[in-house]
């Protein structure tokens, strides 16, 4: 099967975790858009979604499916979305696709969160993928010497030759060569650094569950 077989699938079989007349919570990224997408055969069962993204709010706005701001949603009983890794344990980096702050911050509304994944997102440890962290603008030089000194190398993500600009006006800083054995740890240290907004490390607050696409079917890891 190719990536985007086992994305739809697992986006398929997340729609089974979608509560009826209930408001849902909807990531981003590319496998969180084939989740839009499925998401909008059963559109006539939900209440509304609440997008963590400018991108994704579009993509459901053009299937017609309601979206609501988060200021307007007091519960959600889930959230899902990609992960760009996740452990057996249920810790996930997050943020390849620059949304990490509204993730994080809708997915802490949810009662649970679902986490849709190809089996490569499956790792033992975090960190070979590089670990996103936004920032304020007029501190990413002071945060990137302080992420270096915790043994990383945080790069500027560019696009199109120029510093990424997040849906919140920030930047992004991905941090190479991290090994990272106690990702509770590091996301309290990192967030816990002046100029910080947040950090792609959703350990402290991960998945409950993560629906696995691999090729022999859909297999879920319960946290």
């Amino acid at each position: 099967m190719t990536q985007d077989e086992l994305k739809r699938a697992v986006a398929q079989a997340a729609v089974a975790y979608v509560v009826e007349n209930e408001i849902v919570g909807v990531g981003t990224g590319s496998t969180a858009n084939f989740f839009i997408d499925e998401l909008a055969k059963i559109k006539h069962k939900i209440k509304a979604a609440v997008a963590s993204s400018e991108a994704t709010a579009a993509r459901l706005r053009s299937h017609g499916i309601t979206v609501l701001d988060l200021n307007e949603v007091t519960s959600m009983p889930v959230y899902i979305d990609g992960a760009d890794e996740i452990t057996p344990q249920g810790a996930m980096i997050k943020g390849g696709g620059a949304a990490l702050t509204r993730e994080k911050i809708v997915a802490s509304v949810a009662e649970k969160f679902i986490c849709i994944a190809d089996g490569s997102k499956l790792v033992d440890q975090l960190g070979r993928f590089p670990l996103p962290v936004e920032v304020i603008p007029m501190a990413h030089t002071v945060v990137a010497r302080k992420l270096n000194a915790i043994g990383g190398e945080a790069r500027l993500r560019l696009k199109d030759g120029q510093p990424l600009i997040t849906d919140n006006g920030n930047m992004i800083l991905d941090v190479h060569g991290l090994q990272i054995a106690d990702p509770v740890g590091l996301e309290a240290l990192i967030n816990n650094i002046v100029g910080v907004v947040t950090v792609g490390l959703f350990a402290r607050q991960g998945a409950n569950v993560c629906l696995l696409g691999t090729e022999t079917g859909v297999k879920t890891l319960q946290f």
